[in-house]
């Protein structure tokens, strides 16, 4: 299947540079993926559309402002953004001027009170760089130095209320480089109506890597392979999801992060979710048969990307085609700061 297929136009007017005003003031376009109908509703009517006794499973990873500026040896000044650390303290990196960044050159990164962080370039990785300090470093050091990493899409600098709503209500596990944006809209009076339907909600973590960003450059969708991402599933949720599939409950996913988390641990033979961590380089793409998620809230994707790519797989792609060009008609605001759609 070739690439271009999941092309489309957008307006660049109608990519969401912003969040909207408050949290959970987004639009919602409802699919009915048997049908191919859809439906303009509102995020705060989001809990109406799940089924009592469903599980809603969400991504609780929390966006790490992994966005840092060094100085070089020369003076220069280099952008890093950090992916995850290794078991021996080094850090893998996407560089900017990434050639001329190379091995056993040294670093500096400056925070406030004129404190600073030593580093130097070590190796090559998959994803960029390696990067090892002076001294290993934790959650300070982002917290102190970096800068929330929005998406390139979103053409301006971040600001301090994208440390909030840049972030879910519920992230609590820190590690991604990206937002699951589905999450976004949740405000927590829209999670307590949900609740009170019946509905569990459980956490899954996916620390969302740079893939998240990237359109699919390979001509063939086959030829793409997917950044690998960490996962943790807690013994709560995979008991709730097992059980709630054996007793044919919905599972609702909340962004294609808890999509691929549940689908790639998922264990057909013993029809269980497994507990615990795990990696995944899962491409979900036609024809490829889900067997866990039964409904999913997610935002509107890039063009070419994997994640489009996944929605067009779960709801049929002439249904996501008819249902994005009535968005763009509509002026629905797209990517990770725009609107969602719901598709049951």
């Amino acid at each position: 299947m070739k690439t271009k297929e999941f092309s489309f136009d957008l307006p660049e007017n109608l990519i969401a540079q912003f969040p909207s005003d408050k949290r959970g003031e987004s639009r919602l376009l409802v699919l009915d993926r048997s049908t191919g109908e859809f439906s303009d509703s509102h995020i705060t009517d989001f809990p109406s559309f799940v089924e009592p006794g469903s599980v809603l499973v969400v991504n609780n990873s929390k966006v790490r402002k992994a966005r840092v500026y060094a100085e070089s040896e020369t003076g220069a000044r280099v952008e890093f953004l950090f992916l995850h650390e290794l078991p021996d303290h080094t850090w893998t990196a996407m560089v900017t001027k990434s050639r001329k960044q190379r091995i056993g050159k040294h670093y500096v990164f400056s925070g406030p009170g004129g404190r600073q962080w030593q580093a130097s370039i070590v190796g090559e990785h998959e994803d960029g760089k390696l990067v090892r300090f002076e001294q290993p470093i934790d959650e300070t050091f982002f917290s102190e130095c970096g800068h929330v990493p929005l998406p390139p899409y979103i053409k301006r600098s971040d600001a301090v209320s994208d440390e909030s709503r840049y972030q879910t209500v519920y992230a609590d596990r820190a590690g991604s480089v990206a937002a699951p944006t589905a999450g976004l809209h949740f405000t927590p009076e829209i999670l307590e109506q949900i609740r009170n339907k019946g509905v569990e909600i459980c956490p899954v973590t996916l620390h969302v890597g740079p893939g998240t960003f990237l359109p699919v450059r390979a001509e063939h969708l086959e030829d793409h392979l997917m950044h690998l991402e960490q996962y943790e599933i807690p013994v709560g949720t995979a008991e709730a999801v097992t059980k709630a599939k054996r007793e044919g409950r919905s599972i609702v996913a909340v962004g294609t992060t808890s999509v691929r988390t549940m689908e790639s641990a998922f264990d057909i033979g013993t029809a269980t979710l497994p507990a615990g961590p795990g990696s995944t380089r899962l491409f979900i793409l036609p024809p490829y048969r889900f067997k866990v998620v039964d409904q999913l809230l997610t935002n509107f994707h890039t063009p070419e990307s994997t994640l489009l790519v996944l929605v067009s797989t779960f709801a049929g792609k002439e249904h996501i085609t008819r249902a994005y060009t009535h968005a763009v008609r509509e002026n629905y605001r797209f990517f990770s700061y725009g609107d969602a759609m719901f598709i049951r």
